[in-house]
């Protein structure tokens, strides 16, 4: 028995390297040099793609469901029985079923599987495991996570993608209404870190308060954890399944417009924490 990692990014890269600690590890990324250099530091498997088919339980972690697309085609005629494939990309849920079905075909079981606790996490095998799919297929899995600090199953084909774009749109709503609050005090003249200080022991707290703007805003480092255009990407997501069953969310709908324009103004590769710099701009203040 052997492990396939598919997709060696900020978050992949650590995510592999626990599995490889516990077992076999296959691993391929489409910069091979990252999946040689995995194997040099952690001891896994640098394989050409089609040869991580072998694994019988196959990890993905990738951009978007396009290029997961790309990458089942290629394994087309190459996939093994009683596979199972784990997607832990922040996918979109209108692929997941076509995604099944296609891996159905060739007799390999689906999990989107996206996964939440950002590089932090990754680093520390703490990841929170959104799982959609079948759950006899994740009770297959589940001894074989060893990124995961908590697994949830969260319903059927999909739904794992669902739950990962709400939750995502969520940090997005916070982060930018705390870095509108902050910039509204900024230009009032009261210390920022003072202010955090207060909202963290208040009822104003939120993630973004509590690990993202002291740490990255005040003091100018927006270290490239999480892509503002992969943010933009799952907040727009998370309006699609809005507008999927033809509900309304207009403050989620005007999130998605902000970051759209700050992925454009401030830059897609970006830090996502970088989008308050749109907000500085709007408010000509700095959030120091």
């Amino acid at each position: 028995m052997s492990t396939a990692f598919i997709g060696l990014g900020a978050m992949g890269y650590p995510m592999a390297r626990h599995l490889a600690a516990q077992e076999d590890t296959l691993v391929w990324n489409r910069t091979f040099a990252r999946a040689e250099a995995h194997e040099a530091e952690y001891g896994s498997e640098a394989r050409p793609l089609t040869e991580l088919a072998q694994a019988d339980i196959i990890f993905s972690c990738l951009p978007t469901s396009t290029e997961v697309w790309e990458v089942l085609r290629a394994l087309d005629g190459y996939l093994m029985p009683d596979t199972v494939w784990v997607d832990c990309t922040s996918g979109h849920p209108a692929e997941a079923p076509r995604q099944a079905a296609w891996l159905k075909e060739r007799g390999v079981a689906w999990l989107d599987a996206p996964v939440s606790g950002g590089v932090a996490g990754a680093e520390a095998g703490t990841l929170t495991v959104m799982v959609g799919g079948d759950a006899a297929a994740l009770e297959r899995v589940r001894p074989r996570l060893a990124f995961a600090g908590k697994t949830v199953h969260v319903g059927g084909v999909g739904a794992g993608f669902a739950v990962k774009a709400v939750n995502n749109t969520l940090l997005a709503v916070n982060l930018w209404a705390a870095g509108e609050g902050l910039a509204a005090l900024k230009a009032a003249g009261v210390d920022l870190s003072a202010a955090l200080d207060v909202i963290n022991a208040s009822s104003g707290r939120s993630n973004a308060t509590e690990n993202l703007i002291g740490q990255r805003a005040l003091t100018r480092e927006f270290p490239a954890t999480f892509a503002l255009g992969l943010l933009a990407k799952d907040v727009g997501i998370g309006l699609d399944l809005v507008a999927t069953h033809k509900g309304s969310a207009p403050l989620l709908g005007q999130t998605a417009g902000l970051y759209r324009a700050a992925e454009r103004m401030v830059g897609a590769a970006e830090d996502h924490t970088a989008a308050l710099k749109l907000i500085e701009q709007m408010n000509d203040v700095e959030l120091t």
